[in-house]
């Protein structure tokens, strides 16, 4: 146990924080969120407000869902070496899954990147 919990250590010491961020297509709002999806940034131009209110808030959650998802691929990708082979199981419990190769493509124009 406390091989693995050094080498977890070590592991992120090469990752970095492990977070997950994502943006509109225009750039006008931009997320950061933990492990989990805690946001830890939300930034918004005055270009995005133009959109209204209701529109402005939809999309700070598509991005926070993306983020998310993201997050909890870097989160996967750090800790699966680590934990070695039988670990996808448990670290899908806890939100932490690769994405699919087509994650990041733009389902529709002006999607979330």
């Amino acid at each position: 146990m406390e091989q693995t919990a050094a080498q977890a250590r070590e592991r992120f010491a090469q990752v970095g924080s492990v977070t997950g961020r994502a943006e509109s297509a225009d750039g006008s709002i931009r997320v950061e969120v933990a492990p989990g999806g805690l946001l830890t940034d939300v930034r918004i131009t005055h270009a995005a407000l133009r959109a209204g209110t209701d529109a402005v808030a939809q999309q700070i959650v598509d991005l926070a869902n993306r983020a998310t998802r993201r997050a909890g691929d870097r989160m996967y990708r750090a800790l699966s070496p680590v934990l070695g082979p039988g670990s996808d199981r448990q670290l899908a419990s806890l939100g932490y899954e690769p994405l699919p190769d087509d994650e990041d493509e733009p389902r529709y124009p002006g999607a979330a990147r």
